[in-house]
């Protein structure tokens, strides 16, 4: 049986009592921050294969195989593992990357009415299509410290009608489009109401685009990321979206944020900027009202001058020792 929130606390509090002080802090970043921590639509935060087995994947095969079982697991990635097109992946599972070694290369994940997922410390290389594509109505999803590159579409998306996801501390390593949320300008009738997504302590590294383009969800919450020499822009908020943008660190960006004018073919959105370091960059452009993430989750914001060198040091595969790799 999954753990419930509270019952998922007192096993994270348990373990830090019997660890030493200097590993406490990083034991605690166990469980998400923002909207993949809010108790909704039946589900108590984001606690992933917690109370199943763990497994070890080292090859495609016991890969598929994992992320289709029923039952709640903890999915450890050892190597490369080839794999094709999306793979869906089912709820209640944890997706873990072992040390410097799991490697997801080729393919995707493809949440489809999924809920309860994990995915940490992975890397991500040259996906067909999207790497982690979170779609139909899934919700509490957790993607945190892995690192992106190659992806010939979207690295992360959040599209029809997805909800309480959380996407922190990720490396998006010179890709093209990072991260779209609502995969159209008429999915309105699926999207509004939905797409609550937060968004921090991301390396947009020398990404072109959609970090992230936004349609209709409200809020999003994008804060304490670093975004480095983005061609295109950084955030987009378009078709009547609603983007609370604070507390992040935009070098070199030519266009930090679009709102009031729309992007491309896509209408005018609504966005709030609080709080953000612009260097080399453009002026952002600001509209609106937005619903405050603290109507949902309390959050602590980082002195934005601190954010490239703690995201630099902190994001991707690799940087930590999450519970069960």
């Amino acid at each position: 049986m999954p753990l419930t929130a509270s019952r998922w606390a007192a096993v994270l509090a348990a373990a830090l009592l019997l660890q030493p002080a200097g590993t406490q802090a990083r034991a605690a970043a166990d469980a998400p921050t923002g909207f993949a921590a809010v108790n909704a639509l039946g589900q108590n935060g984001t606690t992933g294969g917690a109370g199943g087995r763990t497994v070890t994947a080292t090859d495609a095969d016991q890969f598929l195989e994992y992320i289709d079982s029923l039952e709640p697991l903890v999915i450890r990635v050892s190597g490369t593992i080839q794999i094709i097109s999306k793979q869906g992946v089912r709820p209640n599972k944890t997706i873990v990357g072992v040390g410097t070694t799991g490697h997801i290369t080729g393919g995707g994940l493809d949440f489809y009415r999924s809920y309860n997922v994990i995915v940490r410390n992975l890397r991500f290389t040259n996906a067909e299509d999207d790497a982690v594509n979170i779609g139909q109505n899934s919700h509490h999803i957790w993607v945190d410290h892995n690192t992106f590159s190659g992806a010939v579409d979207g690295s992360v998306d959040v599209v029809r009608g997805a909800d309480y996801v959380t996407i922190s501390w990720n490396h998006f390593d010179h890709s093209d489009k990072s991260m779209l949320i609502s995969h159209s300008d008429g999915a309105g009738g699926t999207d509004i109401g939905h797409l609550k997504v937060t968004i921090h302590h991301n390396f947009f590294d020398n990404s072109r685009q959609r970090h992230p383009r936004i349609r209709f969800g409200e809020p999003v919450h994008i804060y304490n990321n670093y975004f480095l020499g983005n061609e295109l822009y950084g955030v987009a908020s378009t078709e009547n979206a609603g983007a609370v943008v604070e507390g992040n660190y935009f070098e070199n960006v030519p266009h930090p944020l679009y709102s009031a004018g729309g992007y491309a073919d896509s209408g005018p959105g609504r966005a709030v900027q609080r709080d953000n370091v612009f260097v080399g960059s453009g002026t952002p452009e600001v509209a609106g009202t937005v619903v405050e993430p603290r109507t949902y989750y309390a959050y602590t914001v980082d002195p934005p001058q601190n954010v490239p060198a703690a995201v630099r040091a902190g994001a991707g595969f690799g940087k930590i020792t999450p519970m069960g790799a």
